[in-house]
């Protein structure tokens, strides 16, 4: 216990030192410009700039070996002359004097350093090399590095402006803002664009290039600590230190913020079109995801998105639920909105007049409650309407969010339901969630009006459609985030790297945990297996068994349905022929007897460690369905037995599983068991690199779940 302690105690430092480090990058009282200039254009030149601009209000240090000064500001020869303890250094210099530049900064004590040069880790080995050894430098220094190959940063709260990237004003003030964080400095600038553009509130603008001695993980961990930045927005194209990753996501999320990423690379075109075990149905990407949900990131499509699902999680004053209503002006829009949320799968709860009183009350005679609402235009004739409707919903239990998509055709009529919208959404005192969204893109409605919605907390969409994108995002965000307490871990005598461990004792060391299998025994002649058949009765199935066997069927080492000792001795030696020519020289560790599983619903359950993400679980439906439409899940490998069997439901196949077509209902709990006990068994043993339960028979209720194959694999 005492070295555990000291090695946690250990660990605290290193990250209190970590986010000092980066608190000088972000925060720095004095910054000093290697390669300063005054040329007008030049990376140097574009930074002193941003940095007056900004009204930077610390000390600021140029460096050029060819200039006294420079608009005024004196200039030193090369880094060796600047003041010891500078907290940043932006250098604009070539490739080539990167290297050396920083490792005088290290020697002057400077806290950080942003380099904006290419040439490192993306242009071949040698490449690579320098950006190793300036991560290097920086470790044993202490320093942080941003980039190399980035476009720097702006602190929008302390006017620090470390980039030569020319952002419009970020006039936007609020209590809560968004944090923009991005491997790509363009997708971090236009993302930051698009915010300011919005009015939304920016706290900073990270781009983290190459990642040579910080990335994503470290300032999404330093965000999360932040007061003011209540909303993460993310472009990560390649995940650097996975498993940090996710404990930052995590830490985030239990500090109160909303973490949103965007992250391109999620085709699959490479997988096999008819693999049928779980490392092979489990891609890349698709494992990524359902971690990274899992700790409680949410993931969007598309920089369009990314905008509008951070906007609503930041204006609305508490994060989108799931059950919508939709207060629209005419019978086609409502289509329409019916149309585009059982396609996001957002559900609309229903309401009709017997069950919604307060709402009847509100409308008039001639407008039938429903949800999504037609209130025709009578909204022009009494703007009153908007004000009821809008209080009646936001006292309806069954609604977490409402949608006002407005027709906006002239600036007269537009200003006064906007008008009637804001009045409405200020009485309702922020007790719900309310989106406001232009049916007519480009009608008339005027900034004013915006801007008055936007300071209640609204946020203003130019089209439903994208309104109702970001709700359904953010409303299927919740379904895969832990929310209970897994069983623990249990441990097994794991594989060896590179080994397999056959179906006999693969089965062997999960039964004890809850997976059910046949009974059957491990033969080591046909006379043993006529004994051990009579045992369990008949019929049998007689399976081949070596490690070196995965593959049983493909080289006759399984036949089904033995009626009889006569036929099962004739099944023995048909087995061993047939073994033998498929795969010459291949000695078995004997045949395996087992029972003949029953009818049931067939499906596939196991799992996989990926080498960066750590452990994940699927499920599926086995069979033709397997080859053909691959039906699966996949979770994280700690969710309780409730959150499992919520997934199995959202499979295409799941009715198969419900009493589809008066079929008896099939045993999910028990199901559900299965997996969780593979959960805890690949959570506790890390040996194992991929497991397979193949396939699992569902039998019908209360009588439980069977797993006819089973192979461990390291």
């Amino acid at each position: 216990m005492g070295e555990l302690r000291v090695s946690v105690q250990e660990a605290a430092v290193q990250d209190r030192v970590a986010r000092a480090a980066i608190d000088r990058l972000l925060n720095p009282r004095s910054v000093a410009i290697v390669g300063a200039s005054d040329r007008p254009g030049s990376l140097g030149a574009s930074v002193l700039k941003n940095l007056v601009e900004a009204d930077f209000p610390g000390d600021i240090h140029l460096v050029n070996p060819k200039r006294e000064e420079i608009g005024g500001r004196p200039c030193v020869p090369d880094v060796s002359a600047l003041p010891e303890g500078i907290d940043a250094a932006v250098l604009a210099i070539p490739q080539g004097a990167v290297l050396d530049a920083v490792k005088a900064l290290a020697q002057r004590g400077c806290g950080s350093a942003v380099i904006f040069s290419a040439g490192f880790a993306e242009d071949g080995a040698e490449g690579l090399a320098r950006q190793e050894e300036l991560a290097r430098v920086a470790r044993e220094a202490g320093m942080v590095i941003e980039g190399p190959n980035c476009l720097g940063l702006v602190n929008f709260d302390a006017n620090v402006a470390l980039t030569f990237v020319e952002l419009p004003p970020a006039r936007a003030k609020g209590a809560k803002k968004v944090g923009v964080v991005s491997q790509s400095g363009a997708m971090a600038a236009v993302l930051a664009t698009t915010m300011i553009a919005r009015d939304v509130p920016l706290s900073c603008y990270i781009s983290t290039g190459n990642e040579a001695a910080s990335g994503v993980e470290d300032y999404l961990d330093y965000l999360a600590g932040d007061e003011d930045t209540a909303v993460i927005a993310m472009i990560v194209e390649h995940f650097r230190k996975p498993m940090e990753y996710l404990e930052a996501g995590e830490r985030a999320r239990a500090k109160g913020k909303t973490v949103v990423l965007l992250h391109p690379g999620s085709s699959e075109a490479g997988r096999e079109s008819a693999a049928t075990h779980t490392g092979a149905m489990a891609g890349d990407h698709a494992v990524m995801e359902t971690l990274v949900t899992h700790a409680g990131v949410i993931m969007v499509e598309g920089l369009e998105e990314l905008g509008d699902v951070a906007e609503i999680a930041l204006r609305c004053p508490s994060l989108p639920g799931p059950d919508l209503a939709v207060v629209s002006e005419s019978g086609a829009l409502k289509a329409m909105m019916l149309d585009g949320a059982e396609k996001l799968s957002l559900p609309l709860p229903k309401l009709t007049d017997a069950d919604s009183p307060a709402l009847r009350e509100a409308l008039p005679v001639f407008v039938p409650v429903s949800n999504p609402l037609d209130i025709t235009a009578q909204g022009l004739v009494d703007s009153t309407l908007y004000n009821r409707t809008l209080a009646a919903l936001g006292s309806d239990d069954r609604i977490d969010t409402i949608l006002v998509p407005l027709i906006q055709t002239d600036t007269h009529t537009s200003h006064i339901k906007f008008a009637a919208v804001a009045q409405a959404v200020g009485e309702l005192g922020g007790a719900k969630p309310v989106v406001v969204a232009g049916v007519d893109e480009g009608g008339g409605v005027l900034d004013d009006d915006i801007a008055a919605l936007r300071k209640l907390g609204v946020p203003y969409f130019p089209t439903p459609e994208r309104a109702l994108k970001a709700l359904a995002r953010l409303a299927h965000s919740r379904t895969g985030v832990r929310s209970g307490s897994a069983p623990a871990p249990i441990r097994i005598d794991g594989p060896a790297p590179g080994e397999v461990i056959p179906e006999y004792r693969a089965k062997a060391l999960l039964a004890p945990h809850g997976v059910l299998f046949s009974p059957g025994e491990l033969a080591m002649s046909a006379a043993e297996a006529r004994a051990i058949a009579e045992r369990i009765g008949y019929p049998v199935v007689l399976k081949a068994q070596a490690a070196a066997l995965s593959h049983k069927s493909d080289a006759g080492g399984v036949i089904i349905n033995i009626a009889d000792g006569d036929a099962l001795e004739a099944a023995w030696s048909k087995m061993q022929g047939d073994v033998a020519k498929a795969r010459p020289g291949l000695e078995l560790d004997g045949l395996l007897v087992e029972g003949m599983g029953p009818r049931g619903v067939e499906m596939i359950v196991g799992a996989k460690r990926d080498p960066s993400w750590g452990p994940v679980l699927l499920v599926g439906f086995g069979g033709v369905a397997a080859e053909l439409l691959h039906d699966a899940v996949l979770l994280a490998p700690d969710l309780t037995r409730e959150e499992i069997k919520a997934k199995i439901r959202t499979l295409r196949m799941a009715p198969l599983l419900e009493g589809f077509r008066g079929a008896p209902m099939a045993d999910l709990d028990a199901l559900a068991a299965t997996v969780e006990a593979l959960g805890a068994v690949v959570r506790g043993t890390p040996e194992i690199g991929e497991l397979d339960l193949n396939p699992v028979l569902v039998l019908p209720e209360g009588e439980g779940a069977l797993a006819l194959d089973a192979l461990i694999s390291g």
